[in-house]
């Protein structure tokens, strides 16, 4: 029996949550899911410049855990962006507690 999943603490994502090319139908297109714990990792790390081990104290995981969020989240960034793909961010029961006072 696998290991329960850790909750993963991730900041409120209130933006639009599909990315696609402009000037193509959606039904035109295939998607590319990123989970929120992946955009987290991407945040933190790229965007506030911590470190994995930081970005993992804030977000309640391990190093590893942010080491591979980042890597699958960045190839579907870069997936998405060089096929012409939609990217759909998802909020799943497993990908995260949202934090609600904005940290």
């Amino acid at each position: 029996m696998p290991r329960p999943r850790k909750q993963r603490l991730c900041q409120a994502f209130e933006g639009d949550p599909v990315f696609k090319p402009r000037s193509i139908p959606m039904t035109e297109l295939t998607t590319e899911e990123m989970g929120l714990s992946e955009l987290e990792a991407m945040r933190l790390c790229d965007l506030e410049d911590l470190d994995q081990q930081e970005a993992g104290e804030r977000m309640g995981v391990s190093r590893g855990t942010v080491q591979r969020l980042l890597k699958t989240g960045r190839a579907k960034v870069v997936r998405t962006l060089v096929t012409n793909q939609a990217l759909v961010i998802r909020k799943g029961e497993e990908d995260a507690h949202l934090r609600t006072n904005g940290n």
